[in-house]
């Protein structure tokens, strides 16, 4: 009995410190499972929270990028070349510049950064103008003008000519806005366009509202500091009164194919010259236009095409000329209906124009006047059927001969058409002389941000009275600038 409790003591004292031990030991097991646990559980809930980030900004960039591939497609102007001089690409502001939850939309929050920060663009443009004939008394033989129309080489001597700020950015993914201030050196400033325009509009549709040039012909869309001559032709002058731009509505369709097929309307206000019927509920002035273009090759490129405009003048006044050659005043009243044929052809080797570029453009413009026709308002006020059917054109062609370094030639020539001043013609002289004038210029572009221009002019667009013009300009472009249309 003495012996069995002994050994049973004595097996209890070895076996005890070790259960003791293995407890230790699982309860750090334990504690050392439940740390790493918690620390896996505290990743994966990081890494969750990473994935749940990344998923949000890729919906944003896909957003955006469908957003600016729509708005790209969209606003071309002309993407008919792939060769060119450099100047094909659509306006950069027309992309979305960053991208934004439709939440924040919805909430009517700022859409974007750029909203606060949007691109901001100046023009400083000044010139030497030397004519032998005063400008103060410029007319376009046979081509009555009336307010608002800007004709002749400008103020002699040096002037600010006319500079441009422009601001634009994009609203949201739906909309992108831009406003044009043209600075005249009379210190006078004049808003070129405001407007905004759609960046999601699905079938190639692009809407835009506001005030905007029209989209007629080619050169009336383009600012004047695109421009290869520093002045306007000739025959946009006389039909446009420089340029066309209107308040109101347009919409443009770009087709979806590998041809350039764009088809465009307009409704406008009216207000502004060939028409002044401005202020009633049916729209003052209607465009209609179409352009084709392509590629041919990989060094040229070409785009055509046809232009509508009809406006509506009530009592318009204009600068007639009577049977004694004297300047009188005459009001219009009736619509002016305009058609323009436009093309543009240019040629840069293997589709590089850093080199060497060539552009070849022109334009035929054909104009009626229908309507009624009051003769010396204040005096003599002597109403009567009024009609003419008039035309004019201009061809210029500009060689980058080598970096930096252009040459242009232009000319063109106006026609007076058939004109019936009904019963006022006893009053009124008609003239069958044509207008016209031939221009050289070459200039100097350090870089795409400054280029200085010389001009001269020979300018036959008085009867009899020919004038020698010259300009000395510059253009410098500070800040975000789009890019040019085709």
């Amino acid at each position: 009995m003495k012996k069995n409790f002994l050994r049973a003591s004595l097996a209890l004292a070895l076996v005890t410190p070790v259960h003791a031990a293995e407890k230790d030991d699982i309860a750090r097991l334990r504690q050392d499972v439940a740390a790493m646990k918690a620390a896996y559980e505290a990743r994966i809930d990081a890494l969750e929270k990473r994935l749940e980030a990344a998923e949000a900004q890729s919906k944003v960039a896909q957003t955006a990028a469908a957003a600016a591939a729509t708005a790209a497609t969209a606003t071309a102007q002309t993407t008919a070349a792939t060769a060119t001089t450099g100047t094909t690409a659509p306006p950069a502001a027309a992309v979305p510049a960053a991208a934004e939850t439709p939440a924040a939309v919805a909430n009517g929050a700022p859409s974007s950064d750029n909203a606060f920060n949007p691109a901001i663009s100046l023009i400083l443009s000044g010139t030497y103008t030397n004519t032998q004939r005063d400008p103060g008394n410029y007319a376009i033989a046979g081509f009555p003008i009336g307010n608002g129309a800007e004709i002749g080489p400008g103020d002699r001597g040096f002037s600010l000519a006319e500079s441009e700020l422009g601001i634009s950015a994009n609203v949201d993914p739906y909309f992108r806005g831009a406003l044009n201030l043209a600075m005249h050196a009379d210190n006078s400033v004049s808003l070129e366009e405001a407007y905004i325009q759609t960046l999601g509009l699905d079938h190639g549709l692009t809407a835009k509202a506001g005030r905007f040039f029209s989209g007629i012909g080619y050169l009336n869309q383009q600012h004047s500091h695109t421009w290869d001559f520093v002045d306007s032709p000739l025959v946009y002058q006389a039909m446009l009164g420089g340029q066309f731009g209107d308040d109101g509505v347009e919409l443009r369709w770009l087709a979806p194919t590998d041809l350039y097929l764009e088809l465009g309307g307009e409704l406008g206000r009216g207000g502004n010259w060939p028409g002044n019927a401005a202020g009633g509920n049916s729209p003052g002035a209607q465009a209609l236009h179409a352009h084709v273009g392509g590629d041919l090759g990989d060094s040229s490129s070409w785009r055509t095409g046809l232009s509508y405009l009809r406006t509506k003048a009530n009592a318009l006044e204009l600068a007639t000329q009577d049977a004694s050659g004297d300047s009188t005043t005459s009001a219009f009243t009736g619509t002016t209906q305009l058609v323009i044929a436009d093309f543009v052809w240019k040629w840069a080797p293997n589709g590089n124009a850093t080199q060497q570029n060539f552009k070849l453009q022109g334009e035929y413009l054909w104009r009626r006047q229908n309507g009624q026709l009051l003769y010396d308002p204040s005096s003599v006020a002597s109403n009567g059927d009024f009609r003419s059917d008039q035309s004019g054109w201009y061809l210029q062609g500009v060689y980058q001969f080598m970096p930096y370094w252009r040459v242009g030639a232009r000319t063109e020539r106006l026609s007076p058409g058939t004109v019936d001043y009904g019963m006022n013609a006893a009053y009124l002289a008609a003239t069958d002389y044509h207008a016209h004038r031939n221009s050289v210029m070459f200039d100097y572009s350090p870089s795409e941000f400054s280029r200085i221009r010389f001009q001269y002019n020979r300018d036959s667009a008085r009867q009899d009275q020919p004038d020698d013009q010259f300009f000395l300009q510059y253009q410098m472009s500070l800040g975000a600038h789009g890019a040019h249309t085709f």
